[in-house]
């Protein structure tokens, strides 16, 4: 297949893995690079080898069919409404967008113009988190019944030098982290019909404490702790707990109990990491990896441990997809019922009601080990 050419608006960090791990896959080759920064555009195509342009250049660019988007959440619908009206497919960082509704005008502008739009996360590709559904769809499990979920911690203002717009609307935990864990979730259960939730923030305000502000208090003005319950169309109903008031706790990442057993997924932020599972015997058991590439440890992590990190694999299945004019697994479709959950589970928070889903979608089409080399050069 010939390729298709990748352009890159937003040159912030994230763009480094996008771009050392983009020559890993088929059908995609990186061309430009863009920011509003024309330095910082400049210092990351020097470092990797590509062009760099001016966002308007990079959008009039025709070697350029695909746009990933990796500026801040709050632009992320000025800009992917920008990339399609420039008549290229979009591929976006999480969340897509911060509202439904904005979520519903680009699915609308995207229909009309013929183009595709993806979102992140793709972790739910990983070689583990495909093997847990893998196990799922072979009735290892009997029928999901029940679950949790859960992003604990106490946020990101020890270490980010400056976190204020973690604590603004449209982030907070559930929106910085949730897209993780409602991807995943979709992945192995399908859509969600309702959710209910409990919201609080434990602070005003949060310190900063590193970095030449440290000591400097920015106000909390979305809720940092969010007590959801959902229920799936599937029957199960899984309690997702996305909280940065939480200093310590013991907790288990994601846990899902069926009918015939349990099994213990690791964190969805990442691609790989051990399953385990137990039975009716009650006997915990460490599941054999299976030969999936999308497991094999590539990089070291921030405190030196071992990772496998395979970001783009979403956005080379949807060009792929394009190719083959068939459905993306990170499809916004997805992504749309996902900002979805995240955004009910915050209005049933103000509320104090149950609400009742107005989107869904199917579950992405499971990705096993020989459909994951077919993405791979």
């Amino acid at each position: 297949m010939a390729n298709l050419g990748i352009g890159i608006i937003g040159c912030g960090n994230i763009s480094t893995s996008y771009l050392r791990l983009a020559p890993l896959f088929k059908g995609l080759e990186v061309r430009a690079v863009a920011d509003m920064n024309i330095a910082a555009a400049q210092a990351r195509a020097a470092e990797f080898g590509v062009k760099a342009q001016s966002v308007d250049d990079l959008l009039a660019n025709n070697d350029v069919d695909v746009v990933i988007n990796l500026t801040i959440p709050d632009a992320h619908y000025a800009v992917t409404k920008r990339i399609l009206e420039a008549g290229k497919h979009a591929y976006s960082e999480k969340p897509l967008v911060l509202t439904l509704a904005e979520g519903v005008a680009l699915r609308d502008l995207a229909a009309s113009k013929g183009l595709a739009v993806g979102c992140a996360p793709d972790t739910f590709l990983g070689g583990t988190h495909q093997q847990a559904r893998a196990l799922i769809d072979e009735g290892k499990l009997g029928q999901i019944t029940t679950g949790c979920a859960a992003i604990q911690g106490h946020g990101p203002e020890s270490w980010h030098p400056s976190p204020e717009f973690f604590y603004l609307p449209g982030a907070g935990p559930i929106m910085d982290m949730g897209p993780y864990y409602i991807a995943n979730l979709i992945n192995l259960l399908g859509p969600v019909r309702r959710v209910g939730a409990l919201t609080s923030s434990a602070t005003p305000t949060r310190t900063i404490g590193s970095g030449d502000r440290a000591g400097q208090e920015i106000a909390v003005k979305t809720p940092s702790n969010i007590q959801a319950l959902l229920e799936f169309h599937s029957g199960a109903t899984i309690s997702f707990s996305a909280s940065w008031d939480v200093w310590h706790h013991k907790r288990n990442h994601f846990e899902l109990y069926g009918t015939e057993g349990t099994l213990y997924v690791p964190d969805p932020n990442f691609f790989g990491g051990p399953l385990e599972i137990a039975g009716r015997d009650g006997v915990l058991r460490q599941v054999k990896a299976w030969d999936h590439p999308f497991s094999i440890v590539n990089q070291k992590g921030h405190l030196g441990e071992d990772q496998a990190n395979y970001r783009t694999a979403g956005m080379a299945d949807m060009v792929l997809a394009i190719t083959e004019g068939r459905d993306a697994r990170c499809s916004l479709e997805r992504t749309l019922h996902g900002v979805d959950v995240m955004t009910a589970a915050l209005k049933s928070g103000e509320t104090g009601e149950f609400i009742t889903l107005t989107t869904t979608c199917t579950r992405p089409a499971a990705l096993g080990p020989d459909q994951a080399r077919a993405l791979l050069r």
